[in-house]
């Protein structure tokens, strides 16, 4: 019988973004290149990339000879796992992709090797060169087989553009494509080192992750859940800076609020890649919610553990009238994160607690997907320092605005990205 080996790779400057493939078909016993392909694909995710490289290869190498065994090898570790068998294909753009490559040959005829990236460079210059081409408004030209049955390469529906590094590094500290960028090499490198997901309740891997090896971690663990944290629009409280929990008046939004909610709904719909809308309880991040809801055309799903701290006594009061009734209380709130507000009310590390619990029940469910979380200050600024494992005073050290976007991404081993943070350019 005869033997190939196929390597594939595939990258997206942007992720998504301008992308494209590269495949190479090689005889086993010689090492002798019998095959190449690439194709830019225009805007496609990274994930859609490799799995486009990996159907051209085995297609060119069923075209060679069909009655051959296979062994393929990429730099993906998402695509390698997948197609093992081990890891469980979860993205619906996935999908078909994997079901077309897993046609070409049977499944007792191809086997499957991840190899760090410095291994892969044949394939890579490939993909690269294709990029490169479609840049110029061409398309790669070579020695290529007619793969024309290829599925389509347009976009992902929905995928996250906020920020573009994908969770992809070179392994053994190598330089990395056009595709990653250097904050994927310091997660990797984290991860690597023991250094999972910040602190908090249930925030170990879940059961697809990837076990961390010396050296680099595995590349490319697949698309994030992605959190777009939006902070509701103002009340009438919130110019008076008082504090405003989940225990108060539950105020809704002022005039102003209602304005910013309509701003912010418009921002979002033009970045189209919102996916699911859930909101806090309260008042005023429903009303918040159901601007936006209503202009992307989702629903809104409320989320008990979104709702803001309770601050017992305090709500309703400003900081210097709390101050001059509380002085104890508040300069121990203010020395740790275990102390609670006057009369019973939720201390940071409750708040952080639970938060964590949202965060793992949330990412548990929209595995891939970009979200819209509409809570408060004290809910998003735990998910940012979670996200960093920054300490619990870091709280006071962040501002976040009425109506403004954050993003943080969840990454299958447990690692966690700040993408943005209290961003206001859509009220200007």
């Amino acid at each position: 019988m005869r033997e190939f080996i196929v390597e594939a790779d595939g990258g997206s400057r942007g992720n998504p973004g301008p992308a494209g493939y590269g495949a190479v078909v090689l005889d086993a016993a010689t090492g002798e290149t019998l095959a190449e392909h690439a194709e830019y694909l225009g805007v496609a995710t990274n994930n859609v990339a490799e799995y486009r490289g990996l159907l051209a290869g085995l297609r060119a190498a069923h075209a060679l000879d069909p009655s051959a065994a296979v062994h393929v090898r990429m730099d993906s570790k998402l695509v390698v796992e997948q197609m093992s068998g081990r890891w469980k294909i979860k993205h619906p753009d996935l999908k078909p992709l994997a079901t077309a490559a897993a046609r070409e040959f049977p499944a007792d005829r191809v086997t499957y090797e991840w190899i760090p990236r410095e291994r892969n460079k044949h394939a890579d210059r490939l993909a690269n060169e294709a990029m490169d081409a479609g840049a110029r408004g061409e398309q790669w030209s070579g020695p290529s087989l007619d793969t024309s049955g290829s599925p389509s390469g347009g976009p992902v529906p929905g995928t996250d553009t906020y920020g573009t590094n994908t969770y992809v590094s070179s392994a053994s500290g190598g330089p990395a494509s056009a595709d990653t960028g250097a904050g994927a090499d310091v997660r990797a490198a984290r991860a690597a080192a023991g250094g999972g997901a910040a602190s908090g309740a249930g925030g170990g891997p879940g059961p697809d992750a990837a076990v961390a090896t010396p050296g680099w971690a595995p590349a490319d663990l697949g698309a994030p859940a992605t959190f777009v944290l939006l902070r509701h629009g103002e009340t009438p409280l919130t110019p008076q800076k008082r504090f405003s929990g989940s225990g108060g008046t539950d105020p809704s939004l002022s005039g102003v609020g209602r304005e910013q909610a309509e701003k912010v709904a418009a921002a979002l719909a033009r970045r189209g890649t919102i996916q699911a809308v859930v909101s806090s309880p309260l008042a005023r991040t429903r009303e918040t919610a159901g601007v936006v809801a209503a202009r992307l055309g989702l629903d809104v799903t409320v989320e008990e553990g979104l709702r803001e701290t309770d601050f017992g006594a305090w709500e309703g009061l400003t900081f210097g009238e709390v101050r001059e009734r509380y002085p104890d209380d508040l300069n121990a709130w203010l020395a740790s994160p275990d102390a609670e507000p006057t009369g019973g009310g939720e201390s940071f590390e409750a708040t952080a607690v639970r938060i964590a619990a949202t965060r793992d029940k949330l990412v548990a469910a929209h595995a891939g997907r970009t979200v819209l979380l509409v809570t408060h200050v004290t809910p998003i600024k735990t998910f940012v320092q979670l996200a960093l494992g920054a300490p619990p005073e870091s709280l006071f050290r962040m501002e976040l605005s009425a109506a403004s976007l954050s993003a943080v991404a969840y990454y299958a081993d447990g690692n966690a990205s700040v993408r943005l943070f209290n961003d206001t350019s859509h009220l200007r």
